[in-house]
């Protein structure tokens, strides 16, 4: 079992997701088909998961999101795979209804590995008010598992990602850094406190900020999951907005900064920065800060534009459960640089 938790955890959960510039090539080149009037959020607009209207109050919600481990637990792993992707659910505005696991395991491993990472899973589907209804499975190199989950929500209070307005503020509901702080774990580099505060980060379902966050003007959302805060709040301005990002307010991991600082980061990270930073202006931020912003999070938190009147109020309510959620920002009319970080 020793020798095989060592090999278990060899790089992976949102580090493992392909680049975000690779990717938008392929997705260009996909045929579209006719338009269905029905499909509300599609690929297209590159959000969290697709929404489908089945009648004038019901719209389904449908994501999957699975990778391989970033941890060494098998049943801690199946907790953050699951969380992960339960997530898309609840950046949509939707609620959690029925999960498939997805499964790549090797036939001749201890199938208790297996049933670690399925219960792991399967607990943070019943947290979510979802049941798990089935999966599929197959024999394979390495250890890869997930979720396919779908949830309803009101055609007319989805949130999508792209709809933000100059003016709002900009709430992030979990501190940055896991990519940063996994990376150094894995190779015995990370502090004890940070790994245990960042396998808590990434095993919070995001159900109850969306929760806090539904009693209030919500206007775009989105979870920072593997392109990073900046890459996810890129795709929020949609080529028409643009905003500044208070480096000082952003809440981070304890730990992740000296990380980084000792240059323990990711190739995800990287090829974040690569794509995302020519959209970006820093004014006076130091190096491991800036790492920090382009880190690749594996179960993230929610990150939404609300109305400024009441974002401070909605802020202090997340705050109240236990979330390290702050305000880091506001949108601006577009200007010549889409996103400024102070």
């Amino acid at each position: 079992m020793d020798s095989e938790k060592i090999t278990f955890c060899k790089g992976g959960g949102c580090t493992a997701k392909l680049g975000p510039a690779a990717l938008s090539r392929v997705l260009s080149l996909l045929p579209k088909g006719e338009k269905d009037p029905d499909l509300l959020v599609g690929f297209s607009s590159r959000d969290d998961a697709a929404v489908y209207r089945l009648t004038d109050e019901i719209a389904f919600v449908q994501t999957l999101d699975f990778f391989p481990p970033m941890v060494k637990d098998p049943y801690t792993f199946g907790q953050i795979a699951a969380t992960n992707a339960l997530s898309d659910i609840y950046a949509m505005g939707g609620k959690v209804k029925t999960a498939l696991n997805i499964v790549c395991f090797p036939e001749k491993w201890d199938l208790n590995i297996l049933g670690e990472i399925l219960r792991g899973g399967a607990e943070k589907v019943i947290e979510a008010g979802g049941s798990l209804a089935g999966g599929h499975s197959i024999a394979d190199s390495d250890v890869k598992y997930g979720l396919s989950v779908t949830g309803i929500v009101h055609p007319d209070h989805i949130w999508a990602n792209n709809t933000g307005r100059p003016g709002d503020a900009l709430i992030l509901t979990k501190a940055l850094g896991v990519g940063i702080i996994c990376t150094a774990d894995r190779v015995n580099e990370a502090p004890e406190e940070a790994m245990e505060a960042a396998v808590r980060s990434m095993t919070t379902l995001n159900r109850y900020a969306a929760e806090v966050l539904s009693g209030y003007d919500i206007h775009a959302c989105t979870d920072v999951t593997g392109y990073s805060f900046l890459g996810h709040l890129h795709e929020m301005m949609d080529g028409r907005l643009s905003c500044r990002v208070y480096a000082d307010r952003v809440p981070v991991l304890p730990g992740a900064l000296a990380c980084a600082d000792e240059f323990l980061l990711t190739a995800a990270g990287q090829r974040n920065r690569n794509h995302t930073g020519p959209f970006v202006r820093f004014e006076n931020i130091p190096f491991a800060m800036e790492e920090v912003l382009f880190d690749p999070q594996t179960s993230g938190g929610l990150l939404a534009a609300v109305n400024a009147e009441t974002a401070p109020q909605a802020a202090e309510e997340l705050r109240a459960l236990g979330l390290p959620a702050q305000i880091v920002g506001e949108i601006t009319e577009k200007t010549d640089t889409e996103i400024t970080v102070i």
